[in-house]
């Protein structure tokens, strides 16, 4: 059943195995981070920027004192389940509107596509300020600001493929045989479009990682002290002689996920 519904995820390969691995990892350090019983908000002054293996801070302080292993954790949960909640909205709209274009045709397909020209017309970052805008530091706008750059690609490739599959005989053939669009997207394009989308998703949530991290250096992501990765990361850059690994930690958390997601996208090369 599985490999009818997710093709692409059946049987994983090496390299999807190992990306996959990597975001359990991050994704059981982010739950059982929490176990170690520190708030991430808490300060003291006294303990700062303590090197990990302190007592009582296994991973050290940051400039605040603040427990880094309980931020990084929390962050973890933060980072990484908002970009797979935005990459996923982003997934859903642009696959069922693509599918929507393709199966309608006619005046719906050339407005969904003029909207989609009009999306890409503007730069990604400008979208995703002109949003934060309205709800500077807060969630919802900059996570509606990030699906709304990254729906146009699901919406192109949806579009694409369920095209392809809707000019095959076989599509034609069921239609001639009464068979409604119900039965053609659960038979014909869902097994061709899942595949494609899945891996697109994995991309995305990469995207969305690194855009939310980066945001935070030009102060439009989410406002401290909220633990975020890419915001521990600006808010120790000034102390990176002193402290390296507290700089490093978030870091590597990123590349890790992003390495994971990109692992879990790709395809084996033939032998």
């Amino acid at each position: 059943m599985t490999a009818l519904v997710f093709p692409a995820l059946a049987f994983p390969a090496p390299r999807r195995a190992l990306g996959l691995a990597l975001l359990l990892a991050v994704g059981v350090f982010a739950l059982l981070g929490p176990l170690h019983g520190l708030d991430p908000l808490r300060q003291d002054l006294s303990a700062t920027l303590l090197p990990p293996g302190s007592a009582g801070h296994p991973l050290g302080t940051d400039h605040l004192g603040r427990d880094l292993l309980a931020r990084l954790a929390h962050a973890a949960r933060l980072s990484l389940g908002s970009a797979l909640a935005t990459a996923l909205v982003a997934a859903v709209a642009g696959t069922l509107l693509g599918l929507l274009a393709a199966l309608r045709g006619g005046l719906a397909e050339r407005g969904l596509l003029a909207l989609a020209d009009a999306v890409q017309a503007v730069p990604a970052l400008l979208l995703v300020l002109l949003f934060a805008a309205f709800a500077p530091g807060g969630f919802l706008a900059l996570y509606l600001g990030l699906s709304l750059t990254l729906w146009v690609e699901f919406f192109r490739l949806a579009r694409s493929a369920a095209l392809s599959v809707l000019a095959r005989p076989q599509v034609e053939a069921a239609r001639l045989l009464g068979f409604g669009t119900g039965h053609i997207l659960r038979r014909h394009l869902w097994p061709e479009v899942a595949p494609v989308v899945l891996t697109l998703f994995a991309f995305a949530a990469g995207t969305a990682v690194t855009s939310i991290s980066a945001l935070a250096f030009i102060g439009v992501a989410l406002r401290p002290p909220t633990p975020e990765w890419g915001g521990m990361m600006t808010e120790l850059l000034p102390f990176y002689a002193e402290a390296p690994l507290a700089l490093l930690m978030p870091a590597g958390l990123i590349f890790l996920t992003v390495l994971g997601l990109h692992l879990l996208a790709g395809k084996e090369q033939a032998a």
